[in-house]
């Protein structure tokens, strides 16, 4: 990135919040070496629908300059996904691809809500980089994920 970088944490839906697992820990760790973190906790935190998320996130001044934290590529058979409003619409990988600078995903072979299959699929597509760990579950228990910090300072603070 080479101007003002800002970091989106974007936390899950089914009621989660800025406040679960390893966001606020990030926003600590990032906010110490400099860089603008965005961590509140979005509207409709349970269903998360396309109508409302993205536009808050233009509200928020997601742009060019802008990281955004989280994957997946289908609803996965689950009604409440489905009726999120975003996997309705073919992906536009090129266009993502085209838009970004750099893309990573990190993704444990153990996420009982997310099968592995996903972010291999996802990551192949964007042709990003992919960290898969093994035995963190869905990051959901964890009060940090160290291995993403290194990542984000060569790319953010360069």
């Amino acid at each position: 990135m080479t101007t003002d970088p800002k970091v989106i944490i974007i936390h899950g839906n089914g009621g989660c919040t800025a406040a679960d697992a390893w966001y606020s820990w990030l926003e600590r760790e990032l906010t110490a070496r400099g860089v603008h973190v965005v961590n509140h906790t979005f509207p409709d935190n349970v269903k998360a629908r396309a109508g409302i998320w993205l536009p808050h996130l233009e509200e928020l001044g997601a742009d060019e300059n802008t990281v955004l934290v989280g994957v997946c590529h289908t609803d996965l058979g689950d009604s409440g996904e489905a009726a999120s409003g975003y996997y309705a619409a073919p992906w536009q990988w090129q266009q993502i691809r085209d838009n970004q600078e750099w893309i990573a995903i990190y993704h444990s072979t153990d996420d009982p809500h997310i099968p592995v299959a996903e972010p291999r699929f996802v990551a192949k597509q964007l042709k990003c980089s992919y960290f898969e760990l093994e035995d963190r579950g869905h990051f959901v228990d964890a009060g940090a994920l160290p291995e993403i910090v290194p990542w984000l300072e060569r790319k953010l603070l360069k």
